[in-house]
């Protein structure tokens, strides 16, 4: 949600995922969809003032629970990854042309 905002704000026209490796052994992965408010539930990102008793809604994405720091194209990345990189992409609404699966410069895959 901060993420999409961000982006909209900033007028990104693309983005790079990064850190991706730090989420292997997970066996799902909670993402922030909307907010729950005293108003109800929004999925823009709330005022400031509002924001402080705002509670995250979360939804789960499965994990992929394996290592892949040494991956070196976007294609061979567990489906899982791929699907989360999608998500990701769908919720911003900015695809990302850079993912990283660690910290090295050989790390980054173009995609």
């Amino acid at each position: 949600m901060e993420t999409r905002y961000g982006c909209m704000l900033q007028g990104a026209t693309t983005v790079a995922l990064t850190n991706l490796d730090v989420l292997g052994y997970l066996d799902e992965i909670p993402v922030c969809v909307a907010y729950e408010t005293a108003d109800g539930v929004t999925e823009s990102f709330p005022v400031t003032s509002k924001l402080a008793v705002a509670r995250p809604v979360l939804r789960c994405l499965p994990g992929w629970r394996c290592d892949i720091s040494q991956i070196t194209r976007y294609e061979l990345l567990p489906e899982a990854a791929k699907r989360y990189v999608q998500f990701v992409e769908s919720a911003i609404g900015v695809p990302a042309s850079i993912v990283s699966v660690g910290p090295g410069r050989e790390q980054t895959l173009m995609r």
